[in-house]
């Protein structure tokens, strides 16, 4: 993580991952991640609610990456491997075939 402001990079590294998945419109899904982090890297004391939105095109591809607090945009930023971790996550087969079979937005 790479807080606005300070030079201080921490780097977090998932053990796993909670997915809620909604498709916005016929191009876009929004896809919140809870996550369990190793337990050598804890989230920022600052944050209370720490959860990421991903937001992919209906066939899986990411398009942004962004880490939330309380479900809003926060101060922070990933790094370039803690979204190569979230990536294959949501890369996997599994998670692939639920976004394809999200119900469209009524």
């Amino acid at each position: 993580m790479i807080k606005y402001g300070l030079e201080k990079v921490m780097e977090l590294r998932f053990k796993k991952f909670y997915a809620s998945m909604e498709r916005r419109n016929g191009q876009l899904v929004d896809i919140e991640l809870r996550f369990d982090l190793a337990d050598e890297t804890p989230a920022p004391d600052d944050l209370i609610d720490f959860t990421a939105l991903v937001i992919c095109t209906v066939d899986g591809t990411i398009a942004q990456i962004v880490p939330q607090d309380v479900g809003c945009d926060c101060e922070y930023q990933f790094t370039v491997q803690e979204k190569e971790q979230i990536a294959a996550y949501i890369g996997r087969e599994d998670v692939q075939r639920e976004i394809a079979n999200l119900p469209s937005p009524t």
